[in-house]
């Protein structure tokens, strides 16, 4: 297909894949059947496999995705690398992200857009729904361990409910964070760890920006089997609570965050003798109860973890 290269683009929908060509080719195969409510659209996808496992997928769709596909390797295993490489790519008024295991709902763009416009946002965030496969426990399908909050559309979000799974954002934004044309946005010093996209979009915010939710633009996200466990759930909030301390204490002074660390170590302490009993409690009576206050003890496990010194390295494996 003959595409214009100098072609002014609307919307870069901007892909990070890492070891997952099947549902890379099924997002693709998606991607392809959208509304572009006469958006002009682009496909940038960076591929943060050293071994380029994803290039026969993006090869196929270059020649027969009805869009621009630009695809692109970033060899060294970084997920905020990787963002960052699609960013500079991308060539339209306003980045689309959305992850290699996700697949978008009828009207997804067309969605985003209007919420984007009708409250003048400059990032649309929007809800990613788990999508289950067989042999999933029942009781981690009840309990909703990979749900995550909706709210109503034109909702302010604020870092807490901010990620990068689902969300529209003024790219001009994100570039004038970057601290050279060439580096940035997103901190290359958690693309290891995770919580790249909770620093940028916290710089984002302390720079006036202005994020919405819209509750109709979804997308499903596939569980695969191997994290449809307890000991997944555990390691992950194991590794969210090293994020959040990591993100609290990383733009502070040194004093600054010599007291911030103090008291964040102190309440996580408190936590978790709270969390621990509360999971003693519950046990005997619903197992899903105590295996959220059990996800708490291992989230203040991270937060101490994280303060003297330990690092669990999620991305890149």
């Amino acid at each position: 297909m003959d595409m214009n290269a100098h072609a002014p683009i609307d919307i870069s929908i901007c892909i990070c894949t890492f070891r997952r060509p099947q549902l890379l080719d099924l997002l693709l195969q998606a991607l392809s059947e959208q509304d572009r409510d006469g958006l002009s659209l682009e496909v940038v996808v960076a591929d943060n496999d050293p071994a380029a496992s994803a290039r026969p997928v993006l090869a196929d769709w270059q020649a027969r995705l009805p869009l621009p596909l630009r695809a692109l390797h970033v060899p060294v295993p970084n997920i905020a690398a990787t963002r960052n490489a699609t960013v500079h790519a991308a060539r339209g008024e306003w980045v689309l992200f959305i992850d290699d295991d996700e697949a978008p709902d009828e009207g997804w763009i067309r969605k985003l857009a209007r919420a984007q416009r009708a409250f003048n946002a400059d990032a649309v965030f929007a809800p990613v729904l788990p999508r289950y496969l067989d042999g999933t426990p029942a009781w981690l399908r009840r309990g909703g361990f990979f749900d995550r909050p909706r709210f109503a559309t034109g909702t302010a979000i604020t870092t807490q409910d901010a990620r990068t799974g689902n969300v529209l954002i003024r790219r001009s934004k994100m570039l004038a964070l970057s601290p050279s044309p060439d580096a940035g946005p997103f901190d290359t010093a958690f693309g290891r760890t995770g919580a790249e996209d909770t620093m940028l979009f916290r710089d984002m915010l302390a720079h006036g920006a202005v994020f919405v939710w819209c509750d109709e633009a979804t997308v499903s996200e596939e569980v695969p089997l191997q994290r449809a466990n307890l000991p997944w759930l555990l390691r992950r909030s194991y590794r969210l609570g090293q994020t959040y301390v990591l993100s609290e204490i990383a733009r502070l002074s040194p004093l600054r965050r010599l007291g911030r660390s103090g008291w964040l170590g102190l309440r996580a302490i408190g936590q978790f003798f709270i969390a621990a009993g509360l999971c003693l409690a519950c046990l005997p009576f619903s197992r899903i109860k105590a295996v959220r206050w059990l996800r708490a003890v291992c989230a203040q496990c991270g937060k101490l973890s994280a303060l003297i010194g330990h690092r669990y390295h999620e991305y890149g494996n």
